[in-house]
């Protein structure tokens, strides 16, 4: 099993850069061992990309960042067949998206058409064009920032593709005390604004992480218990969009890896339950006559009253 100190270590290492995202970095940490895709929600300027680009380091895995923009097309993700005027003929160029960790940032600022070209990469591992078709690297993941939806020139991202994410971390203001961290590193000559962050996983032992984490065992009451959340959330009065099968699915894998990292060989509900927001809170869809209520209901508040009163297995 994989020991704490190793979570220690990625968190420790990383916090030297980017200040107080523990939680942030454990989330990041479970979707990658549970082969899952991360989207970062925050308005601009509260360390979204920062935090991907240390996270991939800390990890020594290859990155790619593509920074979406209205005119971009799929090519310029996934790649194509380019003309070889000295070979004469057509060979394929591999996309950045043929990487470890692949940085979409500000993903909702592209067409619909473009992040649809993620589609397949996220959910089977390959991506297929023009009857061509080549597996990416493992691990493969895929961790998507965007501004909250209200700021102007951004597509709200579609159904389809928000379901294929297994977690949405929100990112908020930082409080004073992180706040005066932030600005001391960045502006006294002293403080470790400009540190390197070292890798300190190897890919060997990242591999070997991902095979004992299948290894975890989650009983069937477990099972149960997810599969009941799952039903309440598509019962709830307020709800107009439940949780997908697929939805519960991300959430059971991610609870074993969380189960993973604490040294855990098996999963409790309480890994559910602290998962819970995060995986479910990009897939539920409230009532157009809730949302405007003015009652302050959001779907993060649902998912901790239907969490609060689905009973847990003893």
């Amino acid at each position: 099993m994989m020991s704490p100190s190793l979570r220690d270590r990625v968190v420790g290492e990383l916090g030297k850069v980017v200040v107080n995202k523990e939680r942030e970095t454990e989330l990041l940490l479970s979707a990658l061992l549970a082969g899952g895709h991360v989207l970062l929600e925050g308005v601009p300027g509260v360390s979204k990309t920062l935090l991907t680009k240390t996270f991939s380091r800390c990890l020594e895995l290859d990155f790619q960042r593509v920074q979406f923009t209205p005119d971009m097309l799929p090519l310029d993700i996934v790649g194509g067949f380019i003309f070889d005027l000295k070979e004469r003929e057509f060979e394929f160029r591999r996309g950045p998206v043929f990487t470890n960790i692949l940085l979409a940032d500000e993903i909702n600022r592209a067409p619909p058409k473009v992040q649809s070209a993620l589609l397949e990469s996220m959910q089977e591992g390959q991506v297929t064009i023009e009857g061509h078709t080549e597996a990416l690297p493992s691990p493969h993941m895929v961790i998507a920032t965007q501004n909250p939806i209200e700021f102007q020139g951004v597509y709200p991202l579609p159904e389809g593709q928000l379901d294929r994410f297994m977690l949405k971390i929100t990112l908020g203001y930082p409080s004073p005390e992180t706040e005066s961290e932030v600005i001391r590193r960045n502006i006294l000559p002293s403080s470790s604004g400009g540190w390197a962050p070292m890798g300190v996983v190897s890919r060997l032992d990242l591999a070997q992480c991902l095979r004992e984490v299948e290894e975890v065992k989650v009983s069937d009451e477990v099972i149960g218990y997810v599969a009941r959340l799952a039903q309440a959330t598509r019962s709830d009065g307020r709800v107009a969009l439940g949780a997908s099968p697929r939805a519960v699915v991300h959430l059971a894998r991610c609870a074993r890896a969380r189960a993973y990292i604490a040294g855990r060989g098996y999963v409790t509900p309480d890994d559910v339950k602290q998962l819970a927001v995060e995986s479910l809170s990009h897939r539920l869809r409230l009532k157009q006559s809730v949302e405007l209520s003015g009652d302050g209901v959001t779907v993060a508040s649902v998912i901790r009253d239907v969490v609060d009163g689905v009973e847990p297995p003893r």
